[in-house]
C-alpha cells in the first residue's frame, strides 16, 4: 500500500503534497509507534507539531 500512495505523490497533480510520518509514543506502553499522514505543502510544519 505505501507504494502505492508513494507512486500516486509523484504524479502531475500530487507535487502539492507530502507524506509525513510522525513517532508517537504510548504513554501506556512506552513503544514507539509511526504515524502516517499525507498533507498539503503549506501544511507540512503544522501537522510536525
Amino acid at each position: 500500500m505505501a507504494k502505492k500512495v508513494v507512486a500516486s505523490l509523484q504524479k502531475k497533480e500530487g507535487k502539492n503534497f507530502a507524506k509525513v510520518i510522525k513517532t508517537v509514543k504510548s504513554p501506556k506502553t512506552g513503544a514507539y509507534t509511526f504515524k502516517e499522514e499525507i498533507v498539503t505543502l503549506d501544511r507540512v510544519k503544522d501537522a510536525l507539531k
